[in-house]
């Protein structure tokens, strides 16, 4: 009995360019063979920049989707504590360690990681870091300056992760970050260099605290700006 031919003869073809797309993105950088779609279109070139996947809402689920676009990231190791959990067979004791990854120009990261050892848990915290990058826009909305320059958070902005609040508000000009060095650590890695900052609630909690700030750089993109506030703001998303 013969076989029916498919009823759209492009369904073959298709598949073999994708295969064939695989095969080209295998060979062309050593040691990364990509496991999702925007892995692999980063790979073959299609995708250029980070402000492509974020505007499009891609999930990034591989961290060499960020070494490619964003190369030089550097790292602030945010806390390292050492904590014990009670079972049958005695205590057991791990290393919880909070971290921070940024270009220093609108982009920024936090992420949190637990294992037995400290050396391998402060990678895994990186490459969670990386995975968790966020923009962030910048500009000069202090009135006491109106320099226009990038220095500082265009608006006053709020974020929150547990009973942490955290609120920034525009700076003038060399006025530096007016907070602890937590907070100082992730502000200056996404570029902000002037900025207040008020807390309320368990800041010791450095976990939350971490995450609070996150969430108040990642509330700059969620208040709609018009076009004459953008210029006399100097707003800039992203990297300059």
């Amino acid at each position: 009995m013969k076989a029916k031919k498919a009823n759209n003869p492009g369904v073959g073809s298709v598949q073999k360019d994708n295969t064939r797309k695989r095969n080209e993105a295998r060979t062309d950088v050593v040691g990364w063979e990509p496991k999702t779609t925007s892995g692999l279109k980063v790979r073959l070139g299609e995708i250029k920049s980070i402000d492509e996947l974020i505007a499009g809402s891609i999930p990034i689920k591989e961290v060499e989707i960020i070494n490619s676009l964003l190369p030089g990231l550097e790292e602030e190791i945010i806390d390292v504590t050492r904590v014990q959990r009670t079972t049958d067979s005695g205590r057991r004791m791990r290393f919880r360690v909070v971290t921070v990854v940024g270009n220093k120009n609108g982009f920024v990261g936090v992420g949190k990681a637990k294992g037995k050892e400290a050396g391998p848990t402060i990678r895994k915290a990186i490459e969670k870091a990386k995975l968790n990058i966020k923009k962030v826009k910048r500009g000069c909305g202090s009135w006491e300056c109106r320099c226009g320059q990038v220095h500082t958070v265009p608006f006053k902005v709020e974020g929150k992760c547990g009973s942490v609040r955290v609120t920034l508000s525009p700076a003038p000009k060399g006025t530096g970050i007016v907070s602890g060095e937590n907070a100082k650590k992730i502000l200056a890695l996404a570029g902000i260099s002037d900025v207040w900052v008020h807390t309320e609630g368990y800041t010791r909690t450095s976990i939350n605290f971490a995450f609070a700030v996150l969430d108040a750089l990642q509330n700059t993109n969620r208040m709609k700006i018009g076009d004459k506030d953008i210029e006399n703001l100097g707003v800039v998303s992203g990297a300059v």
